[in-house]
């Protein structure tokens, strides 16, 4: 019988290091037990893949909302400022992005049942976002209207002032911007011009030139709100001028505390949309500290699973409690 090869013995057979005794073990949900849906959204943490991911992307919001349910200590607080949102501000500033194709899926009820239970601090959409949920409601004399006030008023429109104007105009429950206007949560949208809404605005300035639209107030009033964040949490849907608004803001503050991105791009084409956390980091838009996580799937898979295991559970218990 010849002796076996050490040369190969010694390639394949290698000393283990002691596997620390706190290692989770990979184990899926055991439907021998019955169908317990907190059970196996938990049991995502132990599957592998993006079910790990998922699971835990679902910690780090809970994360978040923890921080965020502390009261503010005096000294946190800004009596002296006027911003509404400064005024009222969590323990944890939660920044909510997302791009425009979701208000076009049954995501967008998902997204203003959180902005009407005021869960989170901010939007940041592209001009779809906007349209998608408001345009067809509006009345055709709007722009009329605020280029009226800016004449007569001195007021000089932003785009997060023109949606919040458009939010208070639809009065429609159904709307994420009548909820935003009401609960006053501002929504800033950088290319508010790239869409049906800027065509609106192109032929009307033909008619009745003169509608000045400010940027830099709405781009001063994002950066304030992270600047000023006790703690800071992105929960980011999707990728481009979206992702990028939110993280550039949250550079200003040495980076978010929180992060979960969720989209479906690699990080192999140099897109902003496909960089990874880690990316975030090196430029410090996410602190060095922080355990952010990406979740490689499309969202309208894993929203409603995340927001069921953290928001909504949170609601339903307040509600308990207050029985």
């Amino acid at each position: 019988m010849s002796q076996e090869p050490k040369i190969a013995k010694d390639a394949v057979f290698k000393r283990s290091e002691q596997i620390p005794s706190d290692t989770p073990e990979v184990k899926g949900y055991d439907f021998n037990n019955g169908i317990d849906y907190t059970k196996l959204f938990d049991s995502y943490k132990y599957t592998g893949f993006q079910a790990t991911n998922l699971g835990k992307a679902i910690n780090e919001i809970n994360r978040m909302l923890d921080c965020r349910s502390y009261p503010l200590k005096e000294e946190e607080r800004d009596h002296n400022e006027t911003d509404e949102f400064i005024k009222r501000k969590h323990k944890c500033t939660l920044f909510l992005g997302f791009t425009s194709n979701l208000i076009s899926s049954g995501l967008r009820e998902i997204i203003r049942f959180l902005v009407e239970h005021q869960m989170v601090d901010c939007l940041v959409t592209t001009a779809g976002g906007v349209e998608e949920d408001i345009i067809k409601c509006l009345a055709p004399t709007l722009l009329d209207e605020m280029l009226e006030e800016q004449k007569v008023k001195g007021i000089i429109w932003s785009p997060s002032l023109i949606i919040q104007r458009l939010g208070e105009r639809i009065n429609d429950k159904s709307s994420i911007y009548y909820w935003a206007a009401k609960n006053r949560i501002p929504v800033f949208c950088p290319a508010l011009t790239d869409g049906s809404l800027g065509d609106m605005m192109y032929f009307h300035s033909f008619k009745h030139p003169g509608l000045v639209i400010d940027i830099l107030s709405d781009l001063r009033r994002l950066n304030t709100m992270a600047i000023k964040a006790i703690k800071s949490g992105m929960l980011i849907l999707g990728g481009g001028v979206i992702k990028h608004h939110i993280c550039n803001a949250n550079l200003m503050r040495n980076g978010a505390d929180y992060s979960v991105f969720i989209n479906t791009a690699s990080e192999f084409d140099g897109s902003d949309s496909g960089a990874r956390p880690d990316e975030a980091i090196s430029w410090g838009k996410i602190r060095k500290d922080a355990v952010p996580i990406k979740v490689y799937a499309e969202a309208s898979l894993v929203l409603p699973i995340i927001v069921a295991e953290t928001f909504a559970k949170r609601l339903l218990v307040r509600k308990c409690e207050e029985k």
